[in-house]
């Protein structure tokens, strides 16, 4: 009983800096002299406010589907083939999942502006920037990695002997796919298929800055009503719809990761084959070149569109736009300069990651080795932050801290405390996915031996488990790193961070230096994704 009393700590760290934050927005749009819903009807009965919700709906939708047409066939290369280079491949890849907002939207103005590289390659403007297809695009830029990882690591593991007995019976081609494999895959389309769409859902800057108000979606409403409008009530009212929905999907999420889970446990692993020469001088080859070639386009593109950027000044090859970066003379953050801004964001990820580590290792170790009333509830209740937003966050955040006893905005530590709870369920998952391949009889053989449960832990589990809990922090890091959202919204100037001095670039319209500190960013996500591969854990 003594050593379930360490619950308490991540308990109250999730109440402290996520429910009652939460519950400070509820009261809000709920509340005016008494029980209200005044504020909710006048929501739901405003025809733009309704337009907005069933926008951001449809285009998650739209942008799930899109990031599964584009996703499904690196998912099937991954598992079935191997190649020199894969790891290295797979890490570039997955960059883009924690690219600050700010600079896939400098990637795609560099690429489909009006004076971008496609633009004046086919000689006219494609259309593409500030309309729903930019949105669209961005998206699937975002979230490819994770139908890519899930899907992939699913398919490796899918035993072969079930497709060897169907092809015995005559089943070939997409028939032996969608009657044998397909279904197999199901749970991971399905999970990644959630995950995405949530992500999708809950965006801002994306629809912001790439499709402008005319296509804001309900996060945009949310900071518009608060930011511009001042207007706290509808704002937070919006705000309640939009963490209703989002939990409702977040359940479908977390039961979409239990089938997940199941299907995963598969004691098989499929080893990949070379891909010959042969094969990529047939019609496989063809496709899969097709299919490289649009993957090269919409989501390496946009990086390496950055990358040159940054190494082009008045039109020649230099390394002046990375001089100005941390140049006085040039450098438009108030308050700060670019090696305090380059300070702050590893202070602050690195806060992050020792936080959230320690609250999902707790956690996780609650969940898959006790047994306890209300276990399921539990389990849901400590994975909503996954389903909140930034800058829903950020607004709970400025109710809840803005007086005494709890007095914490203008801190650096509040920054650290938003970080943590949005990076915490990807350190969660990861620490999950490995405890549940430690086999129990382990940790009962010490138990029989005479260590105490907190012995067996530090002596038995913890050691095996070190894989996941380390890919978990460097996921936790390259997160905190790239956040913008709830930042934006509570940081003073001289708590600076990388993803806000990129944006006082680009207010600047310094667009080489912006690029310059981007690339700084993606070359140490890159970084952390290879050690990953290297690893070879998922935590998706």
């Amino acid at each position: 009983m003594k050593t379930k009393l360490i619950l308490i700590l991540p308990i109250t760290f999730l109440i402290l800096f996520f429910y009652l934050p939460l519950i400070s927005i509820i009261h809000e749009g709920l509340w005016d002299n008494g029980f209200t819903l005044k504020y909710l009807k006048t929501v739901l009965s405003n025809s733009y406010h309704r337009g907005i919700i069933l926008f951001t709906i449809k285009q998650a939708l739209a942008s799930t589907l899109l990031t599964l047409a584009l996703g499904l066939p690196g998912a099937y290369i991954f598992a079935k083939y191997d190649f020199p280079g894969k790891s290295f491949v797979k890490a570039i890849l997955t960059v883009p999942f924690v690219m600050p907002s700010i600079m896939v939207a400098l990637g795609f103005i560099l690429l489909f502006g009006k004076q971008g590289f496609f633009t004046q390659l086919i000689g006219r403007d494609l259309g593409i920037l500030y309309s729903w297809k930019a949105i669209l695009i961005a998206h699937a830029f975002y979230n490819f990695p994770i139908v890519v990882r899930m899907v992939s690591s699913l398919w490796q593991r899918i035993n072969p002997h079930y497709e060897e007995v169907a092809m015995s019976l005559g089943a070939k081609g997409f028939t032996l796919f969608r009657k044998v494999t397909l279904p197999m895959l199901l749970p991971g389309i399905f999970a990644s298929s959630m995950l995405t769409f949530i992500f999708c859902f809950l965006s801002f800057s994306i629809p912001l800055i790439l499709g402008g108000y005319k296509y804001a979606t309900i996060e945009v409403d949310i900071f518009t009503s608060i930011m511009t409008l001042l207007d706290f009530k509808v704002g937070s009212a919006l705000a309640i719809i939009q963490i209703a929905l989002s939990f409702a999907f977040m359940y479908v999420y977390i039961k979409s990761l239990d089938m997940y889970a199941k299907a995963e446990e598969q004691r098989i692993f499929r080893q990949p084959q070379k891909l010959t020469l042969g094969e990529l001088a047939s019609l496989k080859g063809l496709l899969i070149g097709i299919y490289s070639l649009i993957v090269f386009i919409f989501i390496i593109s946009p990086l390496l569109a950055v990358l040159y950027d940054s190494l082009i000044f008045q039109g020649k090859f230099s390394l002046e736009w990375y001089r100005r970066v941390f140049s006085a003379k040039y450098n438009p953050i108030f308050g700060a300069n670019t090696l305090i801004a380059i300070k702050n964001s590893l202070l602050f990820g690195f806060s992050a990651v020792l936080l959230s580590t320690t609250i999902a290792l707790i956690i996780a170790y609650a969940l898959h080795r006790w047994q306890f009333k209300g276990k399921n509830i539990f389990e849901a209740l400590v994975m909503l932050p996954l389903g909140s937003s930034a800058i829903t966050l950020g607004l709970g955040y400025i109710r809840t801290f803005h007086k005494p006893p709890l007095e914490l905005l203008g801190t650096w530590y509040i920054i650290v405390f938003a970080h943590t709870i949005i990076a915490y369920p990807f350190v969660l998952r990861a620490v999950s996915a490995v405890l549940r391949k430690i086999k129990p009889n382990l940790k009962e053989a010490a138990l029989s031996l005479g260590a105490k449960e907190w012995q067996a832990f530090l002596k038995v589990e913890l050691p095996l488990s070190l894989g996941g809990i380390i890919i978990g922090a460097i996921f936790a890091f390259a997160i905190s790193i790239a956040e913008l959202g709830a930042t934006y919204m509570l940081y003073q100037p001289e708590y600076t961070t990388i993803t806000i001095a990129v944006y006082r670039f680009l207010s600047a319209r310094q667009w080489g230096s912006a690029s310059a500190l981007s690339v700084i960013l993606m070359i140490v996500s890159a970084v952390s994704f290879m050690i990953i591969e290297k690893i070879g854990e998922e935590i998706w």
